[in-house]
C-alpha cells in the first residue's frame, strides 16, 4: 500500500506545480512551496503506521522510498544531473524516516495487547496439585 500511497501523495502535493518562480532581481525560486512540502511529510506517516502496526516493515520502508523517488526523478529539463541529485536526496531521506517511523510502531503495536501491558500472573498456590 505505500507504494502505491506515496506517489499519489507526491502527485497531489508537489505534481501540480513545475514552474520556478522569477522575483524582481532576477533570482528563481521553487518549484515547491513549503506548504507543499510539508503537506505531503505529513500525508506520509499514514500509510507507513499502517503497514508497520501489521508488521509489514518490509512493503512500508522500501514501499514509500521506492514511491516517492519515482514520483519525484524529474529529468524532463535536466542537462546538469542535478535531477539525479535530487532523486538521491529523497531516497535517503525517505528511507531514514521511514524506517525510523517502522522502528518506533512495529514494536509498539503488539496484536490483543496494549503497548506495555504486561500478562496478569497467578499467585503460586500452596494447596496440593489435586486438592483445589
Amino acid at each position: 500500500m505505500p507504494a502505491v500511497v506515496a506517489p499519489a501523495a507526491w502527485a497531489a502535493r508537489l505534481g501540480r506545480d513545475q514552474h520556478r518562480d522569477v522575483h524582481p532581481d532576477g533570482s528563481a525560486t521553487g518549484p515547491y512551496e513549503a506548504c507543499q512540502v510539508i503537506g505531503l511529510v505529513l500525508t506520509l506517516p499514514a500509510p507507513v503506521r499502517g503497514a508497520a502496526s501489521r508488521h509489514h516493515t518490509a512493503g512500508a520502508v522500501p514501499g514509500t522510498t521506492a514511491g516517492l523517488t519515482a514520483a519525484s526523478h524529474d529529468r524532463s529539463d535536466d542537462a546538469g544531473g542535478l535531477s539525479a541529485v535530487g532523486a538521491g536526496t529523497v531516497t535517503a531521506g525517505s528511507l531514514a524516516v521511514t524506517a525510523a517511523v517502522s522502528a518506533v510502531i512495529t514494536p509498539a503495536a503488539r496484536p490483543g495487547r496494549p503497548t506495555g501491558a504486561r500478562r496478569p500472573t497467578a499467585p503460586p498456590s500452596s494447596a496440593p496439585r489435586g486438592a483445589r
